[in-house]
């Protein structure tokens, strides 16, 4: 269900179009994966005694829907076409939380992030394009 985050921007540059199997205002926790290995190592590292859980801790990174996803991409391929079909991935997605409490990592590590998402959406279309 999530996998349209990265698809949408090898499509915005390849093709200028995108059909997204999510309907427009789907919101999803997402990270960007260099926040999540960020947040991976600063965990290994902390200070033992700080740490107040000792199975998991949740990292949210951001939230956002395709409609937001598709409005920051435009900024930078403004020809951009994106339309709307969802499928059954939708029921999937609606089943999911729209976001993700990290207060207690933020408490106790200092968990923070780097990237939002129009800071992602610049890796992204400057890395694809570099390939491309």
């Amino acid at each position: 269900t999530t996998d349209y985050a990265v698809d949408i921007y090898f499509e915005a540059i390849r093709h200028g179009k995108y059909e997204c199997f999510l309907s427009k205002d789907t919101s999803l926790p997402m990270m960007f994966m260099p926040d999540a290995i960020k947040a991976t190592i600063e965990l290994m590292e902390a200070d033992a005694s700080k740490l107040s859980l000792r199975s998991s801790y949740n990292v949210g990174g951001m939230s956002f829907n395709p409609g937001e996803l598709t409005n920051e991409i435009k900024k930078h391929i403004p020809s951009l076409e994106v339309t709307y079909k969802p499928d059954f991935r939708q029921a999937i997605a609606d089943s999911w939380p729209k976001s993700i409490n990290d207060d207690v990592a933020k408490k106790d590590w200092g968990l923070n992030y780097k990237y939002d998402i129009a800071g992602m959406t610049e890796v992204m279309i400057r890395e694809i394009k570099a390939k491309s």
